[in-house]
């Protein structure tokens, strides 16, 4: 069993810049992909950024160029680098992982990939 735990969340002004950090228990973590979502009040889970265990990264349209994933096997975490923040990325944030590993480039975007997810970390942007 994965656990896994999102910080790093909270209030920014429109504009601004945070950083959610994940932090997971499975010692093979660098073995794994890892995935990002968010939901917004009222809306379905929507996928936000994916890193393979090999590094290679895929992100929503919305994110593209504003949102960085990465990650640090060393320390088992993977991180979230938000700018440029905009009213509408206002949502509770999952860190999530697959139940499975892939290949070097395997950038799950589907909810269904994945298996083990976080309690979440509410990221709140104002106008």
């Amino acid at each position: 069993q994965v656990q896994l735990v999102e910080s790093g969340g909270g209030l920014v002004q429109a504009g601004g810049s945070l950083r959610l950090s994940c932090g997971a228990s499975e010692r093979t973590f660098s073995s794994y992909a890892m995935g990002w979502f968010r939901q917004a009040p009222g809306k379905e889970r929507e996928f936000v950024a994916a890193i393979s265990s090999g590094g290679s990264t895929y992100y929503a349209d919305s994110v593209k160029g504003r949102f960085t994933i990465s990650r640090d096997n060393a320390k088992n975490t993977v991180y979230l680098q938000m700018n440029s923040l905009k009213p509408e990325d206002t949502a509770v944030y999952y860190c999530a992982a697959p139940g499975h590993t892939g290949t070097h480039y395997y950038t799950p975007a589907r909810k269904g990939e994945y298996d083990y997810w976080g309690q979440g970390t509410q990221v709140t942007v104002s106008s």
